[in-house]
């Protein structure tokens, strides 16, 4: 079974040495599920088990221990390699559709060229004329290319120079042909680890708490809150936590498994409630934006009006060569034009409905911890109840007094020495 990948970086954020609760509330992961993602990862990883007096259970790990994995698993070693292929194929995908823009407009500009230099050409024939009486039948291209250089966006070097320019390093900026790609179909969904985050959060309130809440600290966190509190039971499900009824009736829970901790940690700080992040149209600056948007704009007239041109079929079939070429695929050219600009202004109003609905749900979790930030008098008691369930547990070297690192001799030796320590200090506080 390949190993949990957020089980495996909450064990190396941790510092290699967990117990359940530590992985489940950093993770947000539910508590069994954590529990057997450890014993799997301990046992391919060569892991080693410390249990306490109190029959908690620690799990340590060696610090290659992805190594090990990688070496162990065929499995791991090729998903290393496929990302890595996929970064690589990911922005060449990316890319194509800047390229594609450009390669259209080229194709589009030298064909509508060809066109007219060829209709200015036999206008000449018939009228007896020279070329040049039209004065910008071999000068088309030129004069509508003034402008941008569009081939130094290929420019490796141009991201960093700007960077330079605007004397910033900290936010990545990226390439125009990057960009356009952004502009077509954004950024992806900035809230897709949204329940992981969301757990975790819950995971890390209880703990600050010593594994003992009230509803109303978990509730900013949640999308469905009611008055009967039954919006508990996935959270008391995931993390294994039980509730107390104290005795006025009011019902707090406490989570034994998040109270348990292979170290010392003090509460962290985290945000008052679960904000989500508002969709973005794009990443890309609004000088990229709008190049952008003026380069669909050139490709979507010049389809126009290359297809004027070859109506009728028989320039193309004439001239042949790129005119050809430009005639047999401008339905794709046309399409291409058409949905260049047509999906980003659909994506723009999805966002602006779907930023609305965020908001709205951040503004009533905020309401809630503004509302537990303001009735702390009233929750008083129904706080101090839950503290009479709050502690953490640390299982310490002291605590341990079984181990996978040692085998089972040494062990029972060890238990001894601890055993003759503990009656040696008994004898000597009796006398």
């Amino acid at each position: 079974m390949t190993p949990n990948p957020q089980i495996v970086k909450s064990v190396e954020q941790l510092n290699y040495r967990v117990t359940v609760g530590d992985v489940a509330s950093l993770a947000g992961l539910d508590v069994n599920l954590a529990q057997q993602g450890l014993l799997a990862l301990a046992s391919d990883a060569g892991g080693h088990l410390q249990v306490a007096e109190s029959g908690e259970i620690a799990y340590l790990f060696p610090r290659n221990f992805r190594t090990i994995l990688r070496n162990k698993y065929w499995k791991l070693r090729l998903q290393q390699w496929w990302e890595r292929v996929w970064r690589v194929l990911f922005y060449i995908i990316r890319i194509s559709f800047g390229i594609v823009l450009i390669a259209s407009i080229l194709l589009m500009l030298v064909a509508i060229a060809v066109v007219i230099i060829s209709i200015s050409s036999s206008r000449d024939d018939n009228d007896g004329g020279g070329r040049d009486s039209y004065g910008g039948g071999y000068f088309f291209l030129p004069r509508f290319w003034i402008g941008p250089d569009l081939f130094w966006f290929f420019d490796p070097d141009y991201n960093y120079r700007r960077r330079q320019r605007r004397k910033s390093t900290a936010n990545y900026q990226m390439n125009f042909l990057e960009a356009v790609f952004s502009f077509i179909f954004g950024d992806g969904n900035p809230n897709a680890d949204l329940e992981e985050k969301r757990y975790a959060a819950i995971g890390q309130v209880i703990r600050n708490h010593g594994g003992a809440v009230i509803a109303e600290q978990i509730a900013p966190y949640l999308d469905r809150v009611d008055a009967d509190e039954d919006y508990m039971l996935p959270v008391l499900s995931r993390f294994n936590g039980y509730p107390e009824v104290s005795p006025q009736g009011e019902i707090i829970y406490y989570f034994p498994e998040l109270q348990v901790t292979a170290t010392e940690r003090k509460p962290q700080p985290i945000s008052a409630y679960l904000k989500e992040q508002l969709w973005r149209f794009t990443q890309a600056s609004s000088g990229q934006v709008m190049l952008s948007i003026g380069l669909g704009t050139v490709n979507l007239v010049l389809a126009l009006v290359l297809g004027s041109l070859l109506r009728d079929g028989t320039i193309a079939a004439q001239l042949g060569g790129v005119v050809a070429f430009a005639g047999s695929i401008y339905w794709l050219l046309l399409g291409y034009g058409i949905a260049f600009l047509t999906i980003p202004l659909i994506r723009y109003f999805w966002i602006q409905g779907r930023n609305q609905k965020i908001e709205k749900r951040n503004q009533v979790r905020q309401q809630r911890a503004e509302f537990l930030l303001a009735a702390q008098q009233k929750l008083q008691q129904k706080m101090l109840f839950a503290r009479q369930f709050a502690k953490q547990e640390i299982i310490s070297d002291r605590d341990i007094t079984y181990t996978t690192e040692t085998d089972l001799l040494d062990q029972n030796l060890l238990n001894s020495d601890k055993i003759d320590q503990e009656w040696q200090k008994r004898l000597e506080s009796d006398s």
